[in-house]
């Protein structure tokens, strides 16, 4: 720190009637700042010193009269946020989100609805992903202000679901709330590996943000086999978030085979093959789950099916590629 640069808000001709304000003051200006520790501007604090401040420089309450070189004489300055402070801010908050770098670039700009052009459905299909992505965008802009509910996309592998809950999570986050991306898988091991006495997690440290962060987004749910302390551990994290009022966006490839309005065979949409992209599958995702946890789910989420053929296979010859 420069010898003549004092914090601002001790130098300053705000009045304090209470020992508490100047630290809370401090703590609210500070908060969201991630200076660069090797600015040569600001040394790392934050903060860079200007004597005029322009249109588009955020002022803090603090000024003060610094000494002119050579002189006695002295000159107002003021303090604003160090240029440092941006640089990078929308890659740190995805990196605090823990989105996975192969879906950062993921958003609704980028999502392409109208992706197929051949198949025997392929105007159902786009329609499928013009809805999904219609109801999802929307979702992100009301947030918080909506229904408390998340969403719950269900889907085949490939059609879209992951890139529109992270283009979700990421407009959330950019806007300056808490959000969190955990694959499901990943998530239990985590879990797992806190239980290792040589760990240098515990449960409580894997759990506390997943259940506390205003937005989690958990992806490819159901994607492991069920085990009674999976469904356990699950259900308690979606339980203390619904009880919370928290919001959880979910994807998953299981679908339901007695939801409560599910598609007509009629109405699914042809692959290519001739195979219908049907409800029916190995596993639902009740058999994944269970009964009670995809109760909960209807209370939790809107659901939003997504019927389209996997598209990564479909239209890789393309040249393009989707999450």
């Amino acid at each position: 720190m420069h010898p003549w640069f004092p914090f601002p808000f001790i130098h300053t001709h705000c009045t304090f009637h209470r020992p508490g304000q100047l630290a809370q003051l401090s703590r609210r200006a500070y908060a969201g700042f991630m200076a660069q520790p090797d600015c040569p501007l600001c040394g790392g604090t934050g903060w860079k010193t200007v004597d005029r401040v322009a249109e588009d420089e955020k002022l803090t309450r603090g000024s003060w009269e610094k000494p002119i070189e050579g002189s006695n004489a002295t000159k107002r300055v003021w303090a604003v946020p160090c240029d440092c402070t941006g640089k990078d801010r929308t890659a740190r908050t995805i990196g605090r989100a823990r989105i996975p770098n192969r879906y950062e670039h993921c958003d609704f700009d980028n999502f392409d609805k109208d992706i197929y052009d051949t198949g025997p459905d392929w105007a159902a299909w786009n329609s499928s992903l013009e809805q999904a992505k219609l109801v999802t965008e929307a979702f992100a802009r009301d947030y918080p202000a909506g229904p408390d509910t998340g969403l719950l996309l269900m889907g085949p592998c490939g059609a879209g679901k992951t890139h529109l809950a992270v283009a979700a999570l990421r407009q959330i986050v950019l806007r300056g709330h808490t959000g969190l991306f955990y694959d499901y898988r990943e998530l239990l091991k985590e879990i797992q590996g806190s239980y290792n006495p040589e760990s240098q997690t515990s449960e409580l440290g894997v759990l506390e943000p997943v259940l506390t962060a205003d937005v989690l987004l958990l992806d490819d749910l159901g994607a492991s086999k069920p085990s009674p302390w999976a469904l356990e551990t699950v259900g308690h994290i979606l339980n203390s978030r619904y009880n919370e009022r928290r919001i959880t966006l979910l994807t998953t490839n299981y679908l339901d085979t007695t939801g409560p309005t599910p598609m007509p065979a009629s109405r699914r949409p042809q692959l290519p093959s001739g195979q219908a992209v049907s409800a029916a599958r190995e596993d639902s995702l009740t058999d994944r789950l269970g009964m009670r946890i995809r109760s909960r789910l209807y209370e939790m989420c809107r659901t939003i099916e997504l019927f389209a053929p996997d598209y990564r296979r479909e239209v890789r010859q393309a040249g393009r590629m989707r999450s």
